[in-house]
């Protein structure tokens, strides 16, 4: 829902906005920062931060700076708890790491992005990438994102490009996305080459877990190591067994693959 939703609660808003603001932070944030980035004013910022603090939330560094509080990671920690599919995943998407040679990431959607809940790395890696849990990527231009779209049933696409719109992706980005969509269709995998990150190749298939919740996963790494054509070539036949694989055990046929449905 949108920032102007009716029934939204404003300094419950204002303090999850400051949380969000903190989180995707490569550094520690003062107050004063927190107020310039999320626009909220710094007296109204100050008594955000401090509730958040008192509620182990927010940790105040000795230079007046925050960063995520213990609780913060209880809860996250809760979150991912609630995904045992990770762990049933986990070995097929490791065999595919090292099949692909590449980092393999699940991820679920939040907003205009896909966020990595688990990252699997290949064992034979002479160049590991620092992308792990808590990245976000960008469903318009990631092959995680594009076939999470891909398997949406229509409405629920639709709505999602208009989210998409309104987040403001671009006329460029839209049409180069509704090209992902059909090349999806007809391989059965998303692609990424060079699109979400100038040096990354990334082939991209969605899940479907034992709940009917449905995850985005990608498969990529250095371009200059992962050329495009042997992704297809290679690694996308091998991709598309692996999700056979996982959905069987998750309790889905073949027909719970179909786009769309």
């Amino acid at each position: 829902m949108g920032v102007e939703a009716r029934d939204e609660v404003s300094a419950l808003a204002r303090g999850l906005a400051l949380l969000r603001a903190v989180a995707d932070a490569e550094a520690p944030l003062s107050n004063r920062e927190l107020a310039e980035r999320s626009g909220i004013p710094k007296a109204t910022v100050s008594r955000l931060t401090s509730t958040l603090q008192s509620a182990g939330l927010l940790r105040l560094s000795p230079d007046e700076r925050f960063t995520l509080g213990p609780a913060a990671l209880h809860l996250g920690n809760a979150y991912l708890r609630g995904f045992d599919f990770r762990q049933q995943a986990r070995w097929h998407l490791a065999e595919l790491a090292e099949a692909a040679g590449g980092n393999v990431h699940l991820g679920v959607r939040d907003g205009p992005d896909m966020l990595v809940i688990d990252t699997v790395h290949p064992r034979t890696a002479l160049i590991l990438s620092r992308m792990d849990v808590g990245l976000r990527m960008a469903i318009a231009t990631s092959a995680m994102g594009r076939a999470y779209m891909a398997a949406l049933p229509p409405p629920q696409r639709d709505a999602l490009r208009e989210d998409l719109l309104a987040a403001g992706v671009d006329a460029r980005t839209r049409a180069r996305l509704d090209e992902a969509l059909a090349e999806h269709r007809e391989r059965g995998f998303s692609v990424s080459f060079g699109e979400w990150h100038p040096d990354i190749h990334a082939l991209g298939f969605s899940l479907r877990g034992p709940r009917g919740e449905l995850y985005g996963v990608s498969v990529g790494g250095p371009a200059y190591m992962l050329p495009a054509q042997r992704f297809l070539d290679e690694v996308g036949p091998r991709l598309l067994e692996v999700q056979r694989a996982i959905e069987s055990e998750a309790g889905h046929g073949p027909e719970g693959r179909r786009e769309g449905r």
